[in-house]
């Protein structure tokens, strides 16, 4: 999919520091909300500052958050280093303990979205009727092959990109959107001799 320029590309290295629990939520929670120090990133993940600030140095080792030099004092001021990170399932197959930690970190990834999307549910009859018609999900299916995937998910990707550039109106909320392609029977496994090589990758701005 179309990146934006920010867009970090997951190393090997970089994804197995990134599959921690604390890590992925802490990287997550700079998206969201912003630079903030470790004692204020330890208050809203109920941890101890001392474990934050450890994890917060292993993500910026491997480039994914970095210190604005803006604290105060001895207060580091943490800021996501880039707006999303990327990733080939392809490129980092050869690293074993790399291949492991993507598949740990793609469900955590799916765990979040469940326990997101779960919340919402809880609390969507509270929110003005017009927000409860345009939220929601859904599922198509299409029949392609592995080229015209990759087309249709830039082409998504690109829609997307003009939203993020629009400007907000007063009554806009941000919203989270998830996507998702896989195939319909994942099963049916196409002959290895199949050039199924992909061109982009899978991004999140997420965690």
């Amino acid at each position: 999919m179309t990146a934006p320029q920010d867009d970090f590309r997951l190393t090997p290295e970089a994804v197995k520091v990134l599959a921690h629990p604390l890590r992925s939520r802490l990287l997550s929670t700079l998206r969201r909300g912003g630079p903030a120090t470790a004692t204020t990133l330890a208050t809203e993940l109920n941890t101890n500052s001392g474990a934050t600030s450890y994890h917060l140095r292993k993500l910026e080792s491997v480039g994914l958050v970095a210190d604005t030099g803006e604290g105060a004092g001895k207060q580091r001021l943490w800021r996501a280093a880039t707006s999303s990170h990327s990733w080939e399932r392809t490129e980092l197959a050869h690293d074993e303990d790399a291949a492991t930690a993507l598949g740990w970190l793609e469900r955590d990834y799916l765990r979040l979205f469940s326990t997101d999307f779960g919340h919402w549910l809880d609390v969507a009859d509270a929110w003005p009727d017009e927000w409860q018609d345009a939220a929601g999900m859904g599922d198509s299916w299409v029949t392609v092959n592995p080229a015209q995937l990759q087309a249709l998910r830039r082409e998504l990707d690109e829609v997307l990109e003009r939203y993020r550039d629009a400007d907000p109106t007063p009554d806009a909320r941000r919203v989270t959107l998830w996507t998702a392609a896989y195939p319909l029977e994942p099963d049916d496994i196409p002959d290895l001799d199949t050039d199924t090589s992909p061109e982009a990758g899978t991004r999140t701005d997420q965690p």
